[in-house]
């Protein structure tokens, strides 16, 4: 096999991913298929951090009457639900796993540490971000942007349900174009919805990558090869 492109990724899952076709909650199937694509880029020498979002159980926004910070943070309780799930889909197939969330909870997880998590990357353990950024009003796509930039990651592997970025929704409109490449800033100015403004920003300020394409086992290994699938911003 040739050398993969990267040496250290992140890899930031939808809480709908991991849904599957059930669209709520945990689909086991999904799971254990990411799991064991997680373990294959390990396998060829990359190191993996991930970051989960938590919509397969909360949607915040979507909560009527209820204040934007506490419904914030029941999701951010989501994402820890989804992390602890690929944990152990992780070390059923025998990956050292750590989870470390950005809100305490230490009977379950490791609190967030930076030099502790790069530690566990370069002892080839993967590490699972969850509680976003630990605050409200912030989502789990800006979670990754930060993640990113403070593990010093080259590139964020954007899995998603559609195979690419498009100027509308393919699945709504037939004559949907596709960006095989697109710049952080068109990215912004077309609200082109790739990741939220804020992540976009702190991207474009760290210059890390933004690769976007449609998960699946075989996708995950070619982005980290470097092979062109998707959209990449950057």
């Amino acid at each position: 096999m040739s050398k993969p492109k990267y040496e250290r990724v992140l890899l930031k899952l939808s809480g709908e991913a991991l849904a599957g076709e059930k669209g709520f909650g945990i689909n086991n199937a999904v799971v254990d298929e990411i799991a064991v694509a997680i373990k294959k880029v390990q396998e060829i020498g990359v190191e993996v951090s991930v970051v989960v979002g938590g919509g397969n159980f909360w949607r915040g926004r979507t909560s009527e009457g209820m204040d934007r910070t506490t419904a914030d943070y029941i999701g951010m309780l989501a994402t820890v639900m989804n992390a602890m799930a690929l944990q152990d889909a992780l070390e059923n197939i025998d990956v050292q796993t750590r989870v470390q969330t950005a809100i305490e909870m230490r009977q379950i997880a490791e609190p967030y540490i930076r030099r502790k998590a790069v530690r566990h990357l370069e002892k080839d353990r993967v590490v699972i971000f969850g509680a976003g950024t630990g605050n409200p009003y912030f989502s789990t796509d800006t979670a990754a942007a930060l993640r990113a930039a403070e593990m010093e990651t080259e590139v964020i592997l954007l899995a998603k349900n559609v195979d690419a970025v498009y100027d509308k929704d393919p699945k709504v409109h037939a004559d949907a174009v596709k960006f095989d490449e697109l710049s952080y800033l068109e990215v912004l100015q077309r609200e082109l919805k790739v990741m939220d403004s804020t992540a976009t920003s702190l991207c474009m300020d760290n210059q890390i990558p933004i690769h976007v394409f449609e998960l699946s086992t075989e996708n995950i290994i070619k982005a980290v090869m470097g092979e062109k699938i998707g959209t990449i911003v950057k």
